[in-house]
């Protein structure tokens, strides 16, 4: 059966995902979760979304075809103080995820709470292959904003992936790594991320 066990119209399963996406069907986006039953890390000392100049990187399912031209990450009730260095970037699908494009580095430009930061890649990137990419968040801050998002556990069977994970760990600035970490910190806080 392809709907397995499920004995109901699924279309009709999914009709509450209608009140959330855009109202036009050609509008194109992908995101990592839904956007309801997300909570603001500032609720959670024990579940940080970012630490400064460490880069957190999230899956996000991209198709063939997709161009990826806008990532965008929300922040909490808690803004970035200070900032220094801060960007987004788009991994490639590879078991060790390579770097495919990067948006400017945004210096010491504010990041206010409770705000949606869409930053543009250098260039838009086409994606070549159906698969599950990888989004890069990094701040570097006197303490770093708090994000939209949920708690997850980490990979518990072979073969599951992280869904939020850190890495690497030394001290980033303006410029993303080439790859991310081979052994990645798995992290429960993941973090709303949307491609647009």
């Amino acid at each position: 059966m392809t709907l397995g066990s499920y004995t109901r119209n699924v279309r009709d399963a999914l009709a509450h995902y209608n009140l959330s996406d855009p109202a036009s069907p050609d509008t194109f986006f992908r995101r990592n979760l839904p956007r309801t039953g997300l909570y603001d890390s500032a609720g959670d000392t024990g579940q940080v979304a970012l630490a400064t100049g460490v880069m957190t990187s999230v899956p996000v399912y991209l198709h063939a075809g997709d161009v990826v031209t806008n990532i965008s990450v929300r922040s909490g009730a808690t803004a970035a103080d200070t900032p220094t260095n801060y960007w987004f970037a788009l991994y490639s699908k590879d078991p060790t995820p390579a770097l495919l494009g990067q948006t400017a580095d945004q210096t010491s430009t504010a990041w206010a709470a409770n705000t949606t930061k869409t930053l543009a890649l250098a260039s838009p990137k086409t994606i070549v292959e159906s698969g599950v990419y990888w989004v890069g968040i990094m701040v570097k801050a006197t303490a770093t904003p708090t994000l939209l998002g949920c708690i997850a556990a980490p990979a518990i069977a072979t073969g599951e992936r992280n869904l939020s994970q850190s890495g690497p760990a030394s001290s980033l600035t303006a410029t993303a790594p080439a790859t991310i970490a081979a052994t990645p910190t798995a992290k429960q806080f993941v973090p709303y991320v949307v491609i647009t």
